[in-house]
């Protein structure tokens, strides 16, 4: 094997990051594009240093008349390397990418549920985590949707969800493709200028790099990393503060003390009333939820918002704000 700076860069990251121990059960998420490529030959190369039980898993969203044939092209890469492959094919059609991202994962916790995976790992990288921080900023969002894909995630009690490639550039896994001639499959989808994030990536940051700065897509990516080492220590914050401030009502309804949120800043008050309607609320609140019940910490004596989705309300009684639902 050749050993390339790639390599030294992966080994020290996943060490220095602790995203996988040795001897792990490994599921990695194959597309067959480049980054994906890239991903699986580097874990494979590193394999013999970390002692890993490696395998390949591919998801056919069936949108592409090819999608089979891609499935079949990643299904005899994992057998000429000798890795075990799962294949979970699309039953019903999937008409968004929002639909076909939360399908995919379910997909691939199901077969690292059923096979005994620790890990699922993707080839997400630093563009596209530049580009998922410029589609979220566009949409509308806070700091939690601007750090933009974390190196980590819980999905389940016992499957972590880990992007080693975050600080590698879709130019380097392309790169790297072309250096140990790994067989890309182009996925037509990509140009397709109907989604999004196509859009994103074919048109606006091209624009961004000829007209603003050659390096946006670096920075951007850092401003990510960054914003998720805040965002992480405002969470672990306002999860205290509202240990501290929340209580029971005498029907049982939750309270919160609103003279102890009083006291501190904005963005904390702001975080733990978040906090507090991810519980009652189907769907992740959104501004307006977050700020008019956030209004209530000051609001005069027996003021309420009105109902969120679902029907809950929340009201000033005395020193406490009360959510009945």
């Amino acid at each position: 094997m050749t050993w390339t700076q790639l390599h030294a860069q992966i080994h020290r990251t996943i060490r220095a990051r602790n995203l996988f121990q040795p001897h792990a059960n490994i599921l990695v998420a194959v597309s067959g594009g480049q980054d994906s490529l890239c991903l699986i030959k580097l874990l494979l190369d590193l394999q013999p240093k970390w002692s890993w039980n490696l395998a390949i898993a591919h998801c056919d969203h069936c949108w592409r008349e090819d999608s089979l044939a891609n499935a079949n092209h990643v299904k005899s890469l994992a057998h000429s390397w000798n890795v075990p492959f799962y294949l979970k094919t699309a039953t019903n059609p999937i008409n968004s990418e929002a639909a076909a991202r939360g399908w995919r994962y379910q997909s691939l916790t199901s077969i690292a549920q059923i096979n005994n995976y620790d890990y699922i790992v993707t080839g997400h990288t630093s563009s596209d985590r530049a580009e998922t921080l410029l589609y979220n900023l566009m949409r509308g969002t806070g700091a939690d949707g601007l750090q933009a894909l974390t190196w980590q995630r819980q999905l389940t009690d016992k499957i972590m969800l880990v992007r080693p490639l975050l600080e590698v550039t879709r130019h380097q896994t392309g790169e790297y493709c072309q250096d140990f001639n790994l067989p890309i499959w182009e996925d037509s989808t990509n140009q397709d200028l109907q989604y999004a994030r196509n859009r994103i990536r074919n048109q606006l940051l091209p624009y961004l790099k000829a007209n603003f700065n050659p390096q946006v897509e670096s920075h951007l990516a850092q401003t990510a990393e960054l914003l998720q080492a805040e965002v992480e220590y405002l969470e672990q914050i306002s999860h205290q503060l509202r240990l501290e401030a929340s209580g029971k009502g005498e029907k049982g309804d939750l309270r919160v003390n609103r003279h102890l949120l009083k006291k501190q800043p904005l963005a904390l008050q702001r975080r733990v009333m978040r906090q507090i309607l991810l519980e009652i609320l189907t769907d992740a609140p959104n501004f307006e939820h977050i700020e008019k019940i956030t209004a209530l910490i000051t609001a005069p004596n027996r003021s309420q918002t009105d109902p969120f989705p679902g029907g809950a309300i929340a009201r000033v009684e005395g020193e406490w704000i009360l959510i009945q639902q």
